[in-house]
């Protein structure tokens, strides 16, 4: 089973459709909360979280999948589970009519009853558990175990990944894959309309294609957005690329500058420019304003501080990270307070969840659904 590190869970963000997020009492959580899954229990000991727009999908130590949200239900005997609005996968201990587990394809409004729309039995052999033999150590899904192959919310279900890619980790986003391979590498492959695929192109790509740009700089994390990706390097540095319509690569964008503009205007009647000053982007032989929509190359994003990532996960707009030092920081799209900060204003820069540190509490895990996010965090030791 992949777990995340033992903590406590909490959550913020949209919950409109009544997924365990904090208290329930609101259709959008707008600072971190203390996770209470309803049916799980209060000794619950959670282990991950997966959450798609409208469920999310909670897995125990104990082996179980509790959904939440606009399905509800719950499965034993699970090993692992991914959740998106069209599929839901779980791995399952001894159901199919070999050895090792079966991997299980669920219509989510089925609320994992009945027969699962497609199973596939995993070779004990690929499972990869023992790290032995030539399979590397796959990571979660949809990623299968052996990884060989992964999941998709999309026909064909199953498709095969080339041996020779040995994939370690893989991220979906709305319409790309990234792939993180034993040598830290990565692949990316699917639309690239948006730039999200970071070759420098706004082309799509069939196949996996090596991310060039990050050749030769050891990765260790990757995450997907709905149309932007994250890496994080094994020194801590962070990389960002794709759609940045919301700041979600912690670039200058124009919408949230002129959001800001448009607040100060209406608060002091001046603008941040200053009176009777026109907007220089358009002014014959000025330089254009440096904002970015579409950033195809991976650009290098410092923290305040200088501090070092370690993990990171992404929404359909927004960005989250934990930091060496357990800090979480979060920016991009903030409707629906799924940033963290006590409201729903969005930014285009990194900025600390103070929740955490104002608890003492030092985040081990995130995991982002699109509109939300979920971190796991524990006690901060006393110095």
């Amino acid at each position: 089973m992949v777990e995340e590190p033992r903590g406590s869970w909490f959550g913020f963000g949209f919950c409109g459709f009544g997924q365990a997020l904090g208290s329930g009492r609101e259709p959008q959580v707008h600072s971190p909360e203390p996770l209470r899954v309803p049916d799980a229990g209060a000794d619950a000991d959670i282990c991950g979280v997966r959450a798609s727009w409208s469920y999310t999908a909670f897995l125990s130590r104990a082996g179980q999948v509790q959904l939440s949200g606009s399905v509800r239900g719950a499965a034993e005997g699970c090993r692992d589970a991914w959740a998106s609005e069209t599929l839901l996968v779980v791995l399952r201990d001894g159901r199919g009519p070999g050895p090792g587990p079966e991997l299980q394809a669920w219509a989510p409004d089925s609320a994992l009853c009945g027969e699962p729309l497609w199973a596939r039995t995993v070779a004990p052999e690929a499972q990869g558990e023992d790290g032995a033999g030539d399979s590397p150590r796959a990571g979660p899904l949809p990623l299968l175990p052996g990884a060989r192959a992964y999941v998709s919310p999309l026909p064909p279900l199953y498709r095969p990944l080339a041996p020779e890619l040995r994939a370690r980790r893989l991220e979906l986003g709305t319409e790309h894959a990234l792939l993180l391979d034993e040598a830290g590498q990565v692949y990316s492959w699917g639309g690239g309309r948006q730039g999200q695929l970071g070759h420098g192109t706004l082309e799509a790509e069939p196949e996996p294609r090596l991310l060039e740009a990050l050749q030769g700089l050891p990765m260790a994390e990757v995450a997907a957005g709905g149309w932007h990706s994250v890496c994080v390097s094994e020194t801590g540095d962070i990389y960002t690329w794709g759609w940045n319509e919301s700041g979600q690569l912690a670039l200058p964008t124009r919408s949230l500058a002129e959001d800001r503009d448009t607040v100060t205007e209406e608060t002091t009647g001046l603008s941040e420019r200053g009176p009777g000053v026109a907007e220089a982007a358009g002014a014959e032989g000025a330089a254009p304003a440096p904002f970015i929509a579409v950033q195809p190359f991976p650009a290098l994003l410092d923290l305040p501080l200088g501090s070092d990532a370690v993990k990171a996960s992404c929404g359909s707009r927004h960005t989250a990270v934990v930091t060496r030092a357990g800090e979480l920081y979060t920016w991009g799209w903030g409707k629906y307070g799924q940033l963290g900060h006590g409201d729903t204003t969005s930014w285009d820069r990194p900025c600390r969840v103070e929740y955490f540190v104002d608890q003492q509490l030092q985040a081990v895990a995130v995991s982002c659904g699109p509109w939300n996010t979920y971190v796991c965090a524990v006690q901060r030791e006393k110095s």
